[in-house]
């Protein structure tokens, strides 16, 4: 689960971590009194679940509560359009208001698991302030990496050392190290998935502040963490993932034209090679798990269906713990309560099959069955063609 950068924001400064003076506004009545407040000059800052913000104008620097009134008028209400969004954009309900800072560097630290290390990962760069795949990709010897073992934690050596790696001077070292330790506190508490800063500011003053903040949770652990929940903002999630998470469907929308119900979550990334090798792209990701009855596995077709994008449907299941004959019965329910008016390609293999096919045959609507991989890819790439001609 993914929040916005000022409740990032509210959560490094509970936990300890300097943040710059800021409040959050929906109108830009309320970010010019804010910026009155403050006192110019202050960032009027986008608030959308998407880096790339500022090289699409959705940071903006206002030297008086007037600019931040028009500032925020650009802003709100509008589609901001990031290399992360996609061509729609997201649309801004919200601006960060916050003071300036006296720069003297910028750093970057980010906490994220690697899962083939089984463990978490920090890194640190001295070149904050610009994307870190940019650094990456241009000079890696510029990113520090340190593995935490799960059963130990960070230790107060590693932290100093990740600090000083950043080459700053004593005191500033020592700063950085507890924010660091004070990050990963924070990262395993609230079980994150990702916790980036980026940029880490050193003022001129020597303090040290957090000018930006990025935190994902992982949406497994939610449980744990009813407070944490209670800050997604549904109208960052699309409609159709909502609807899905309502009925505990593994969902997620993609940009492309077959929908997929699968079984298993290697089977489905399978599927989605498949649908690609035939020259479509798939329009999601969806799970249904081994343990879905007959209405679950309605509801997973009906969402597919819904989805305006979709111009034909695979379905590739395996059946193990979930019968073929339980999911044919509940495409076929599907089928009877909304209009199917797209090519639907079934691929049954597994626990009764047989009853599972002698289903779907029996059924009223015109299902395209395949026996194995192969087969399902020669109709699935028929099924675009035909909705393309």
């Amino acid at each position: 689960m993914k929040i916005h950068e000022y409740q990032a924001k509210e959560i490094f400064a509970s936990v300890g971590i300097p943040v710059p003076r800021g409040e959050v506004a929906a109108t830009p009545q309320e970010a010019q009194r804010i910026a009155e407040t403050l006192g110019s000059p202050v960032m009027v800052k986008a608030q959308v679940h998407a880096g790339g913000r500022g090289k699409a104008g959705g940071i903006r620097r206002a030297e008086t509560p007037k600019q931040v009134n028009e500032a925020a008028k650009d802003i709100l209400a509008k589609p901001l359009v990031t290399h992360q969004t996609g061509p729609g954009g997201k649309r801004v309900n919200r601006v960060l208001v916050e003071k300036t800072v006296n720069i003297a560097n910028e750093l970057y630290i980010g906490l994220a698991i690697d899962r083939k290390r089984r463990s978490s990962a920090i890194m640190v760069s001295s070149r904050g302030g610009v994307e870190i795949e940019e650094i990456a990709r241009q000079d890696p010897e510029a990113i520090f990496t340190e593995w935490i073992d799960p059963t130990i934690g960070l230790p107060v050596f590693q932290a100093y050392r990740l600090a000083n790696y950043l080459g700053l001077d004593q005191a500033q070292t020592r700063k950085v190290s507890s924010l660091i330790q004070a990050l990963y506190r924070l990262f395993a508490g609230k079980d994150c998935s990702l916790v980036e800063i980026n940029p880490l500011v050193i003022e001129r003053s020597g303090e040290v502040v957090a000018l930006d903040a990025k935190v994902d949770f992982d949406d497994n652990a939610l449980f744990r963490h009813p407070e944490i929940a209670a800050l997604q903002d549904e109208s960052e999630v699309s409609p159709l993932e909502l609807k899905a998470k309502a009925f505990n469907l593994n969902y997620i929308k993609l940009d492309g034209n077959v929908g997929c119900l699968v079984n298993g979550a290697g089977l489905a990334m399978a599927t989605m090679d498949l649908i690609e090798l035939v020259g479509a792209s798939p329009a999601n990701f969806l799970d249904v798990g081994g343990g879905a009855d007959e209405t679950m596995i309605e509801n997973a077709f009906c969402i597919l269906l819904s989805d305006p994008a979709v111009e034909a449907v695979f379905i590739n299941i395996f059946g193990g713990i979930l019968r073929c004959d339980a999911l044919a019965q509940g495409i076929v329910r599907a089928a009877e309560t909304v209009t199917i008016d797209l090519p639907v390609v079934i691929r049954l293999e597994g626990t009764n099959v047989k009853e599972g096919r002698k289903v779907l045959r029996r059924s009223s609507f015109h299902f395209s069955s395949a026996t194995d991989m192969q087969q399902a890819a020669a109709l699935v790439a028929a099924a675009v063609e035909g909705r393309r001609a």
